[in-house]
């Protein structure tokens, strides 16, 4: 089976050329890191007693940095390698990590050629997988020449399971060879066992992302405020997706005429969209500023965020957040980047890949999935209207970190 996988995925690589050569013409993400991710690494790294920490986007590699951070304490002579899949995921690791790690890299194609160059390059004895990433060709190779490989913080999401049980005959095999798997939820645990993990290899850990602690202190927050110069009520749309922008913008026309001096900061998911974005709140009439330009609220009514790695400190500042991905895209985005900051969060019905932090969020009264778009005014109405509803959902916010943190000290502790 696994021969005929090893065949199968190179041919139609070749096959798929074309479109791919295109794409990584007009689209310049597809072309960050190819050469990589193909086998060609280019480093000198001569590292013995070597940890790799794959994480495959922005989202993964915030979840980590705790976890980066602690086992470099505690294993000061192991050399760290970091790798990502996507463009973004990298930047962000590179600002992260860029003190921490011995090098930080693309995650190999799963070829044959391409996982054993990638051996070859950084001799790693040790593999930590970010969720859920399972390669047959990757873990085939890493077993051959005894490397062990640990899922951390996985989940797999009730759409997923059901396409991993059409061929958890052959997820089975893979699954084996995992030294260890450790889910956020007993539900994730059960459903990858369920898939073909062997029971012992399997563990519920909780969730790394409730370990993120607040990125800056109180003087930096004081200087970001004045930066912005917040003196006003501030809705954050994080993270959003084509169709949302829209969404956002006539919940926010309708706010405004009962809440004068309310102010908007939109923060597109993907930078390619950032000029789009920005035409269209011109359209909607608003005069906008940029936080590539040092724009602020005194000037503006609408602040679109352009830029990376800043989105978790301007939560800081925010009466309140919606968080994208949840109206149209992959099903929601992480919200505790905001909750840390003891901000209440409010998101669209689709929230499948944070099902289940949202459903403990929303019992604990610090989010609300809204149905739909009226809820979404209704709610954000009623927050921005009444001090006392927002000062409680807020406080509910906050303290769901110090009830839920440990996971990061269960990891580190198991990765000896």
């Amino acid at each position: 089976m696994f021969l005929i996988y090893e065949i199968l995925l190179p041919v139609i690589f070749i096959l798929f050329c074309p479109v791919i050569i295109v794409l990584m013409i007009i689209v310049p993400k597809f072309r960050a890191g190819f050469l990589e991710k193909i086998g060609f690494y280019k480093s000198k790294f001569d590292g013995e007693n070597t940890t790799v920490f794959h994480a495959v986007s922005v989202g993964e590699t915030n979840a980590i940095a705790e976890c980066v951070k602690m086992y470099r304490q505690k294993y000061p002579e192991r050399k760290i390698i970091i790798t990502n899949t996507t463009k973004t995921g990298h930047e962000i690791a590179k600002k992260i990590f860029s003190d921490i790690a011995d090098e930080i890299t693309y995650f190999p194609f799963d070829f044959v050629f391409s996982v054993n160059s990638f051996f070859k390059t950084y001799k790693p004895n040790k593999i930590i997988i970010a969720e859920t990433e399972i390669w047959p060709a990757f873990m085939t190779e890493a077993h051959k020449r005894g490397i062990k490989v640990y899922i951390v913080n996985g989940r797999i999401s009730s759409h997923s399971y059901k396409g991993y049980m059409k061929f958890s005959y052959i997820f089975k095999q893979v699954l084996r060879k995992y030294e260890r798997i450790f889910m956020q939820t007993r539900g994730d645990a059960q459903r990858i066992k369920d898939i073909g993990a062997p029971e012992d290899k399997v563990e519920f850990m909780g969730n790394l992302k409730f370990d993120i602690y607040r990125n800056m202190n109180y003087e930096e927050e004081r200087v970001l405020r004045e930066r912005f110069k917040v003196h006003y009520p501030v809705l954050i749309a994080a993270s959003t997706h084509e169709g949302e922008d829209r969404i956002v913008l006539e919940a926010y026309k309708k706010l405004k005429e009962k809440h004068s001096n309310i102010k908007l900061l939109i923060a597109p998911r993907h930078p390619q969209r950032f000029d789009k974005v920005y035409n269209l709140i011109a359209a909607y009439g608003f005069e906008v500023g940029k936080v590539s330009e040092n724009s602020n609220f005194d000037c503006y009514d609408i602040i679109l965020g352009d830029t990376m790695g800043e989105l978790s400190k301007f939560f800081s500042f925010c009466t309140a957040a919606f968080i994208g991905g949840s109206f149209f895209g992959p099903g929601g985005h992480n919200p505790l980047e905001a909750n840390i900051w003891n901000k209440p969060v409010i998101t669209g019905p689709n929230v499948d890949n944070f099902k289940d932090v949202y459903k403990f969020l929303t019992e604990k009264g610090a989010a609300v999935v809204a149905k739909d778009t009226e809820e979404f005014f209704k709610t954000l109405d009623l927050w921005f209207s009444d001090l006392n509803e927002l000062e409680k959902v807020s406080a509910f916010a906050g303290a769901i970190f110090e009830e839920n943190r440990g996971a990061v000290k269960f990891l580190i502790n198991r990765l000896n």
